[in-house]
């Protein structure tokens, strides 16, 4: 018998997120507590006051800092295998968008140990294996509970130069907007859940890693990118710029789209995280006339999205610009 490993899940993916709204009330607790360790071992380079970055950064010495992060979440797709290659490099991304390396990783996995063998756990771990060591990074043990929903991602730490990181707030006014992946991921992978389709390419897009993008960026002179995950793109556009003190140009049209992404929204596969995505950022951007479901595909929750960068990146689309700040933090040209 083939087991869904969706039907395990409530959510799916990066949708599965805390809506960004309570999220960043929670996080605006822990902001408002001046607390500081008590003879910290380093910096903190990059951390809460950042706007909500992709990972923690602390210095080790002048030309090198320790990237830190953790992303784990519930089955995107039926196939094991392929659900740790995603989850695996959906977690190395975060050390890509702040323009490191990934050095090591550990596992984090929960399983609901009574309902679904362990062979297939096995299946989700070697998936992550796979894509991490691909990506140079070592992976070696982790941490492991049992739980009703299937969870998996990893704890990963790498390194990158304080000079040449990439970050939220150090978006500049006269920059282009690069995008590295398509969107649609959020769409299909509803649609797989609903329907057991099975979109290879929404995968592939899931599974590939940002490293030569990142590379590509920081050769190019970018300082200002974020990955474009379970947010949406107009989410994370929104961080980037209130973090920054700027206004985000996104051309509708030139965003580029997985082939199947706009017939999924059309037919009504749209996940509840990319709906609350878009009613936490529509009072926060200008649409013009842009239709509803125009809307929905930018706010649609991605899993392992590509970066979103403030900066020309060879061999990546432009998807609009940074300009000073207007009465409108994300301004969307139809």
């Amino acid at each position: 018998m083939t087991v869904r490993l969706t039907q395990f899940a409530g959510g799916g993916g990066c949708a599965c997120k805390i809506p960004p709204g309570e999220l960043d009330a929670l996080v605006a607790t822990l902001s408002s507590d001046t607390s500081q360790p008590v003879a910290p071992a380093a910096e903190l380079l990059v951390g809460l006051d950042g706007g909500g970055d992709d990972a923690a950064v602390v210095r080790l010495d002048g030309e090198r800092a320790i990237v830190t992060t953790a992303d784990f979440f519930t089955p995107v797709v039926d196939d094991a295998y392929d659900w740790g290659r995603i989850a695996a490099a959906n977690a190395l991304s975060d050390v890509y968008a702040m323009g490191g390396t990934p050095w090591a990783a550990v596992n984090l996995l929960a399983w609901p140990r009574e309902t679904l063998p362990m062979e297939l756990a096995a299946e989700v771990l070697r998936g992550g294996r796979e894509v991490a060591h691909a990506a140079g990074c070592q992976v070696s043990g982790g941490h492991s509970v049992t739980d009703p929903e299937p969870k998996y991602g990893m704890s990963v730490v790498g390194m990158v130069d304080p000079a040449r990181m990439l970050r939220l707030d150090a978006a500049e006014p006269g920059r282009a907007l690069t995008l590295t992946k398509p969107l649609g991921t959020g769409v299909l992978n509803a649609r797989h859940k609903a329907t057991g389709t099975v979109f290879p390419e929404a995968v592939a897009v899931m599974t590939g890693l940002n490293r030569d993008a990142s590379l590509a960026a920081v050769a190019a002179g970018v300082r200002a990118g974020t990955d474009v995950t379970g947010f949406g793109l107009l989410g994370h556009a929104y961080r980037m710029a209130r973090a920054s003190g700027v206004t985000l140009a996104l051309d509708a049209a030139a965003v580029p789209l997985l082939a199947d992404a706009r017939a999924a929204a059309v037919d009504g596969f749209v996940s509840g995280g990319s709906r609350r995505n878009l009613d936490w950022v529509a009072p926060r951007v200008e649409f013009g006339a842009l239709p509803e479901v125009e809307r929905l595909l930018l706010a649609d929750a991605q899993t392992s999205g590509g970066l979103l960068l403030a900066g020309e990146v060879p061999g990546h689309p432009v998807v609009g610009e940074v300009l000073p700040r207007g009465e409108a933090p994300v301004v969307v040209r139809s």
